[in-house]
């Protein structure tokens, strides 16, 4: 069965390096030391650590030249990094090893659902008209580097890191590089600091490499194919698609490893992973099958278009959150299956885009709308069952919130292009909404909440406040919201509020 999570481990470590130049470490150290039970030693984490060191030195190698091969790679700022990085390495290795599994495996399992959020909360980390070949190098920017350098190479021997986080934060933030030349400049010089880390590891523990030779072929092939996939497809997508991708990934599983590892006593048995996987899968595909037809047939004889069509499909999007949460009995489970859903879907709607019936059939606003919008609302998703029913424990407010903002922003949508007249005033306000719209949607979402709630076993007189909150929270924020980020800011207000509520 380890050897399952070894396959698991290297995917996604090879997935965060291609993506976002993020460290094999990040994404395999809190797999393999919490689903291992080989990783469970004394070092443990140690071991688990300079796998994913082995596994960084080609999987950055192979991402780093695709990167060059599209000119995404800028070292004229970023040898000062480099060399302070490198001589640190060593230093980290030795201090891990003596600190051992507590210190080690904990920070790492805390930084991979932290830099998880980063993601979401800004997917794009290059400024605004911001270009490396205009950023000159001098006394500030050599201090920067200087210390982010001394600290990310410590960094890269203490958890295995290589600094790629760290690394994008900087020459984004700091240097002014575009995201993807910071994840081409970071996976470059991670090469070497995986490569130093990895020899520096071996050497104290030799262990390493005589025990463990057969992990860290099967990481380190894996890892390496998944890199250099992954990597091809950052480069022919934007910056916010990417980052919006990664952050999806690392923050539910950051929050998972922390479940597991904190808060869940007994073992999770494989099999029944597994079973319970396609059972939720199995009625995903059921309900699509049925409703699929049914909008088709609406559109053909019922003459629905425009943003009926539109608001029509985005219904059947967000039941398809409901029943995967409804009918699963983990939160890993709908919240792994709207990644997957996402990730499956989105090359099969590039794909199609450029057919007639695909522009007919969903009427986008702007090239690629489709696409965007599955990888927000599925990603969206998966972060509200992460953290609402995996780390607080109410899969009840996932439901209600998911519900609250999808059904709730179509009938604002609807009724205020049909009948609003009254554009929403204020300075924070989004004035191309109106009040009629609101009105529409604080309605819907209470009613949405209030069955919700009552099928679940409320009394009516405690339903109808938490409904009445929700649906309230719901409605101004999405009053409040520009620019289209009312997909990120309705849950999560409507989630918190519905939460606090079901808590007195």
């Amino acid at each position: 069965m380890e050897y399952f999570w070894y396959i698991v481990a290297a995917l996604g470590a090879g997935v965060g390096t291609g993506l976002a130049g993020l460290s094999a470490a990040t994404v395999m150290v809190p797999i393999l030391i919490v689903l291992c039970p080989s990783f469970r030693g004394d070092y443990g984490a140690y071991q688990a650590t300079a796998i994913a060191l082995a596994s960084d030195i080609l999987g950055s190698a192979v991402t780093s030249s695709v990167y060059a091969r599209n000119k995404k790679i800028d070292l004229r700022h970023g040898w000062v990094m480099m060399a302070c990085i490198i001589a640190l390495s060593a230093v980290g290795s030795y201090a891990a090893y003596i600190v051992g599994n507590v210190v080690l495996g904990g920070f790492t399992l805390l930084l991979t659902f932290c830099i998880g959020i980063r993601f979401l909360v800004k997917p794009d980390t290059s400024k605004s008209g911001a270009d490396s070949r205009d950023v000159r190098l001098g006394v500030k920017e050599i201090i920067i580097s200087i210390f982010f350098g001394l600290t990310i190479g410590f960094g890269t021997g203490f958890v295995g890191t290589g600094g790629g986080m760290m690394m994008l934060v900087v020459f984004t933030a700091f240097l002014g590089y575009d995201l993807k030349t910071a994840v081409g400049t970071s996976t470059f010089i991670m090469t070497f600091t995986a490569l130093i880390g990895f020899i520096s590891h071996s050497l104290i523990h030799p262990a390493i490499i005589l025990e463990r030779w057969d992990v860290l072929i099967i990481c380190i092939v894996t890892a390496t194919a998944a890199s250099l996939i992954s990597a091809k497809f950052a480069n022919k997508v934007n910056n916010k698609t990417v980052g919006r991708v990664t952050g999806v990934i690392l923050t539910v599983l950051g929050a998972a490893m922390i479940y597991l590892n904190y808060f869940h006593d007994s073992d999770i048995v494989l099999p029944a992973i597994v079973s319970e996987l396609l059972k939720t899968a199995g009625a995903m595909i059921i309900f699509l099958v049925i409703a699929v037809p049914v909008a088709l047939l609406c559109f053909r004889f019922l003459h629905v278009e425009g943003e009926a069509r539109r608001k029509f499909l985005h219904t059947i999007a967000y039941l398809i959150i409901v029943v995967i949460v409804a009918v699963s009995e983990h939160w890993f489970v709908p919240a792994l299956i709207s990644v997957l859903f996402a990730v499956v879907v989105y090359p099969i709607l590039k794909l199609l885009e450029k057919k007639p019936f695909y522009t007919k059939l969903f009427q986008e606003r702007s090239a690629g709308e489709v696409r965007r919008s599955l990888i927000l609302l599925f990603g969206m998703t998966a972060v509200l069952i992460t953290v609402f029913w995996g780390l607080l424990g109410s899969e009840l407010t996932v439901i209600c919130a998911v519900l609250a903002w999808g059904l709730g922003d179509e009938a604002a949508a609807l009724i205020g292009k049909r009948i609003g007249k009254h554009k929403i005033g204020g300075h924070f306000a989004d004035h191309h909404k109106t009040y009629e719209g609101s009105l529409g949607m604080l309605i819907v979402s209470f009613v949405a909440v209030m069955i919700v709630l009552l099928i679940a076993g409320l009394g009516f007189l405690e339903a109808l406040p938490t409904a009445f909150v929700g649906a309230a929270a719901a409605t101004v924020t999405e009053a409040l919201t520009k620019k289209g980020y009312d997909t990120v800011t309705v849950p999560t207000i409507a989630a918190v509020a519905i939460y606090l509520m079901l808590s007195f």
